[in-house]
């Protein structure tokens, strides 16, 4: 498995590793249980710092995508092939558009949905959600 990163890309690198990664299991170039590269090795040969691979691996685990093993890395899943298609982002995008929708009307502003928004997330995070 070869994986490149663009700079110029809009896409952000965490989110071009992690496309490439679940392509890679998609079109069989990996099989569940292959090891990864560990972070560093990876973040070196991309030249990247080691906190946007860190995170990549991160949401690639929390989609069970990859499995970290501790001190002897990140292998992928046994279900990565099932959980490669599916696209967390994508869904929030959705449900989020259809939320806005309703708002937008009932005659709420985008303004206020901005700021009720950002004031729900302020809780959550106060949380520790």
């Amino acid at each position: 498995m070869e994986i490149t990163t663009d700079i110029d890309d809009p896409q952000p690198l965490f989110a071009q590793l992690i496309a490439q990664v679940k392509q890679a299991v998609l079109t069989g170039q990996v099989s569940p249980g292959d090891p990864l590269p560990s972070i560093r090795q990876l973040a070196n040969d991309l030249e990247l710092n080691s906190k946007t691979v860190a995170k990549a691996y991160r949401l690639l685990e929390r989609d069970s995508v990859v499995q970290t093993r501790g001190y002897r890395g990140t292998f992928v899943h046994a279900d990565a092939l099932a959980n490669s298609t599916v696209d967390l982002t994508e869904w929030v995008v959705g449900k989020l558009s259809e939320i806005i929708a309703a708002f937008r009307e009932s005659g709420v502003t985008d303004s206020e949905i901005r700021i009720a928004f950002g004031n729900v997330m302020n809780d959550r995070s106060k949380l520790g959600a």
